[in-house]
């Protein structure tokens, strides 16, 4: 474990590395307590470097065995070696030399998981930020590209299968049932992307035919027993391989591709350069343990780390401050993947559902940043949601603002310029300007620029002059430090919408920008008046979500109303109604802490009825129509002085109330969505069954009963229902004798499968009220949870820190002195899970006076730790700041 070191890295000091190693020859002697790494670097002085400059290597917790300097033993005084640092203070004088490097690791004893490490007797790798300085001592770091031969040996009996990046090259036995196997890796990657596999794993294998007819193995590897449920991951590579094909014209570059899922691991996947390394939650899946999420999931992430093969690897960062070009390209393309694959409507709410969760409280907290970050302590804090989910909005506004023709002509140009480099933003967008001739200096500043825009939108209709105005004007709040900011451009995708639903034309518009139906909103007011307007429109703005904004409309309810039941644009649809809800929801959670009981428009409860009954939507998409605004989103919109027990007190009440008004329709679409055939994962299949479990919710509420919640869960035949049900019998009845008896029932079916288990942790977690931190506490000492297992501390801990904002806001002070104390005892093994979970402090400012004192109490309890992390340090200090 790294203690805090205190340094800052700045984009501002971004220098060459003053040495390159073009070529790494790596061995390993495998033994989970003493594995020797050989590596043999290349290295090449840079043109101009003088030859007295010692030459620098990135260590962290080594041990030197040995060093060489061009085959021969390094003088005494020629270098410098401790755990975290290996100097060639007198270098050889020649452009090129060579170092062999030997060091001893201890896999086994490995539990931060970076670097190599054991998971269940698999030996495995993460070396995403700075992992690979945990296996040799290197120039870690991205613009340091390497072409990497690889040597594996280890006992035939314990790890009959031995796997690195690249190509197979050669493969044997050694004496004493060993043997060894070698890979080859043409493409020069740096060592962020070095991966290494060996252990004793079931497989499943296929093929597929690239678009130029060449033939590629591919192979996912799992647990022997669990080969059939990596069939729908397989399924998900190869359209995934298909589509990228067809819609960016990439096309795959090695012989084969594998895929290892492993039990133990920080992050969701990995996508190590042809050996991509996996949670396995995130490749297992059946129908008895796997809901529609979880297939959802599966064929979004392993299309994201696949997609990595060319925007990550194949081009990849110059620096870490560059990482949103990779990891936000990349969800833009797993995010349009999933669209194809499934509803784009219905995907693009789900996917502004998210970043509204989790971007924008960053953007409005202690840990707010740019999309491109100008300084981090710890890389491993910037792997956020701003860098993934709002850097992948930037690469669809440039889509949105340059058209998808010129959009694609830009991608292409990107591909062809900078195969094989290390690059920046700065070279991304030069790329679409020199396709487009457009100038986006301005609309660089979503890159360099922390915060939520915020957009105030007002309108007047003139009948005589048959003249519609818009007026528009933009805001920045300040962040950390950065109180005054610059005008973004902000492209709005608009209709004007008629009397008849549909979308108005005019005869002319002054005074904007306005292009294939967007506003180009570049100054602080614009002005937009659009001529030949017959009827007073209804303006939609902000269709689709073109920009992350907030958006202050000066709209009436029934003009709301109206788009909600008839706007053309689906999107939009869905946010008239979601805005109502969460007006609706504010409104009540203010009664209630006033001692009033909440009071809801019978209009917005028949709107929600009409929406769930109206067969022209798919279901899909009434199902996410149907579901209220999360506690978060309606905190986050209150800004301040926040009651949490109020806000679900309030969800609660408008939950029972539509569901009192529709309950008969409810019923009966309830009926009438029951699967009847085998199980599908395909989207219509799932949408049927996300809405049926919606309903469910709503009739529980509506009746106060729960007993359609437990014959659902007795009889449903496919964990999708199965779990909804148990979650409304859990989060609704949570002491009733039917909820014990379905919880004992779940635990007792899948208390052998961890991945199931954790639902079972998960939905406990999350039970709202104050008594749920007694309940995780006990949790904590069930036999199947283990703090040293990632997956299981995030089902547990930080599903109820993340997710349960009456249980982790206790007025007492009580969840967050747990979760204070929890994040100690798991950094002392896992600084990087530690982290994370500490990140639920982020919006403490935010609430009312007597929880944000307990809270601050619980961060300065961390903070006072002596040798905290720099990981968890860095995130404690920036909250508390």
């Amino acid at each position: 474990m790294r203690t805090d070191t205190g340094q800052v890295f700045r984009l501002e000091d971004y220098r060459p590395s003053d040495y390159l190693i073009p070529e790494l020859d790596l061995t390993f002697r495998l033994d989970p307590e003493r594995t020797i790494v050989t590596a043999r670097l290349s290295i090449a002085r840079r043109e101009g470097v003088a030859a007295d400059l010692p030459l620098v290597l990135d260590g962290d917790g080594l041990t030197l065995g040995q060093l060489l300097i061009d085959g021969r033993p390094a003088e005494d005084g020629a270098y410098e070696a401790t755990p975290d640092r290996l100097t060639i203070v007198k270098p050889p004088k020649a452009q090129h030399f060579e170092l062999t490097i030997v060091t001893r690791l201890a896999p086994a004893n490995n539990k931060a998981l970076m670097g190599l490490y054991v998971s269940n007797g698999v030996f495995c790798t993460q070396c995403e930020a700075e992992g690979f300085r945990r296996i040799t001592y290197f120039l870690d770091r991205p613009d340091v590209l390497a072409v990497y031969r690889v040597r594996i040996e280890a006992r035939k009996k314990e790890a009959p299968l031995l796997l690195s990046n690249g190509n197979p090259v050669e493969h044997g036995d050694l004496d004493d049932g060993w043997h060894y196997a070698v890979w080859h890796d043409p493409f020069p990657k740096p060592s962020y992307l070095f991966a290494l596999v060996a252990g004793d794993l079931g497989v499943v294998r296929d093929r597929f035919v690239t678009a130029s007819g060449r033939d590629v193995a591919l192979a996912i590897y799992v647990e022997h027993g669990k080969e059939a449920l990596a069939a729908y991951a397989m399924d998900a590579l190869k359209r995934s391989m298909r589509w990228d094909e067809e819609r960016f014209g990439r096309e795959y570059d090695l012989d084969v591709f594998n895929i290892v899922a492993v039990s133990d691991f920080n992050m969701g996947a990995m996508e190590n350069k042809g050996l991509n390394v996996f949670n396995d939650k995130y490749v297992l899946a059946d129908p008895e343990t796997a809901t529609d999420v979880d297939f959802a999931n599966i064929e979004a992430i392993i299309a994201h780390e696949y997609f990595h093969n060319w925007t990550g690897n194949r081009i990849t960062c110059r620096d870490w401050f560059q990482l949103c070009l990779k990891e936000g390209l990349t969800v833009y393309r797993d995010h349009e993947f999933s669209a194809d694959q499934r509803s784009r409507a219905v995907k693009r709410i789900a996917e502004v559902r998210t970043l509204r969760a989790h971007q924008f409280p960053e953007d409005q907290g202690p840990l707010a940043h740019p999309v491109r970050p100008r300084r981090y302590r710890e890389i491993n804090n910037f792997y956020t949601a701003t860098v993934y989910e709002k850097g992948s909005e930037v690469v669809r506004m440039i889509r949105t603002i340059l058209g998808a023709e010129a959009f694609r002509a830009g991608m292409d140009l990107y591909f062809e310029r900078h195969d094989g480099q290390a690059v920046t933003i700065e070279d991304f967008l030069a790329c679409f300007e020199a396709v487009s001739g457009r100038d986006l200096s301005q609309f660089s500043l979503w890159y360099h620029q922390a915060g939520t825009p915020n957009v105030t939108a007002t309108t007047r209709y003139d009948p005589s002059a048959r003249e519609y105005t818009v007026e528009l004007e933009q805001s920045v709040p300040p962040t950390p430090s950065e109180a005054r900011k610059r005008l973004m451009h902000i492209p709005l995708a608009f209709g004007l919408v008629g009397p008849d639903g549909q979308d108005m034309a005019y005869e002319s518009v002054e005074g904007a920008a306005v292009e294939d139906s967007v506003i180009h909103l570049r100054k602080r007011r614009q002005v937009i008046r659009f001529k030949g307007v017959e009827v007073r429109p209804i303006l939609s703005l902000n269709r689709g979500f073109s920009a992350p904004i907030t958006l202050s409309q000066e709209t009436s309810a029934s003009d709301r109303l109206f788009l909600a039941r008839h706007d053309s644009d689906l999107f939009s649809r869905w946010q008239a109604l979601d805005t109502l809800l969460t007006k609706a929801l504010i409104d009540a959670s203010a009664r209630i802490r006033g001692s009033k009981e909440p009071e809801f428009e019978a209009a917005l409860l028949d709107c929600a009825a009409e929406i769930a009954a109206d067969e022209r939507l798919e279901p899909a998409y009434r199902a996410l129509a149907l579901t209220l605004p999360a506690e978060a989103d309606i905190a986050r919109e209150i800004g301040s002085n926040i009651d949490p027990d109020a806000i679900g007190a309030a969800r609660a009440s408008l939950r029972k109330a539509i569901a009192i008004r529709a309950h008969e329709n409810f019923a009966a679409l309830h009926r009438n969505l029951e699967d009847k055939g085998p199980f599908s994962p395909d989207a219509e299949s799932a949408g049927r069954r996300a809405l049926r479990n919606v309903l469910l919710d709503y009739l529980a509420a509506g009746s106060g009963e729960p007993a359609l919640a437990l014959h659902q869960f007795e009889n449903s035949t496919n964990m999708t229902e199965r779990m909804a049900a148990l979650t409304v019998l859990a989060h609704q009845f949570p002491t009733s004798e039917a909820t014990q008896k379905a919880l004992a029932a779940f635990e007792e079916r899948y208390r052998d499968n961890a991945l199931v288990l954790d639902k079972w942790f998960i939905v406990q977690a999350t039970i709202p009220g104050p008594d749920t931190v007694d309940l995780v506490r006990r949790l904590m000492e069930h036999e199947a949870f283990s703090l040293m297992n990632p997956n299981r501390v995030r089902s547990l801990i930080g599903s109820f820190a993340s997710a349960n904002q009456t249980g982790f806001n206790r007025v007492d002070g009580e969840g967050y002195r747990f979760l204070a104390e929890t994040v100690l005892r798991v950094e002392a093994h896992n600084p990087q899970v530690a982290a994370r979970l500490a990140v639920a402090f982020r919006s403490w400012r935010s609430l009312e006076k007597g929880r944000q004192e307990h809270a601050r109490a619980a961060l300065a309890h961390m903070a006072q730790q002596p040798e905290l992390s720099r990981d968890l340090r860095d995130i404690v200090e920036r909250t508390l700041a």
